[in-house]
């Protein structure tokens, strides 16, 4: 069909004559009401929105020479977050001269994993960014 005659006929019908597909040999177009169009999308593009789970990254720091108590009672703050759906990073901060002994900290992490896996994975495993070594785990899928 021409695209006069297709004006025509949407103008008739008091609608829109929309593009479809341009990159088709011919364009293919469609007659409707865009305003309703674009209000069903919104819509739907709604019902998505709200269907979906949202996860978070929760963040624990820890120091190497945090002691048994603290550590813990941040390991506590972890599994909660864990069972609560969220993702958890474990950070472990240096400072100084306790850059020369990183080994600290990669054993806080790994046993961080060893707690946590009954309830847990390791999304990422433990990797050195300039002072800091952080590891993320996300909750084990039911």
């Amino acid at each position: 069909m021409l695209t006069a005659e297709a004006l025509q006929l949407a103008e008739e019908q008091g609608l829109d004559l929309v593009e479809v597909a341009p990159n088709e040999k011919p364009p293919v177009c469609r007659v409707m009401d865009y305003g309703k169009y674009k209000y069903q999308q919104s819509k739907r593009l709604q019902q998505a929105k709200k269907k979906q789970k949202v996860i978070s990254v929760k963040e624990i720091k820890l120091r190497p020479k945090t002691e048994e108590h603290d550590y813990q009672f941040k390991s506590e703050h972890v599994r909660r977050f864990l069972e609560d759906g969220h993702k958890a990073k474990v950070t472990v901060v240096f400072r100084g001269r306790e850059m020369a002994h990183t080994e600290i900290g990669r054993r806080m992490l790994d046993r961080i994993v060893e707690d946590m896996e009954d309830i847990s994975t390791v999304e990422q495993t433990p990797r050195q960014e300039g002072r800091n070594m952080s590891l993320v785990l996300s909750p084990r899928s039911a």
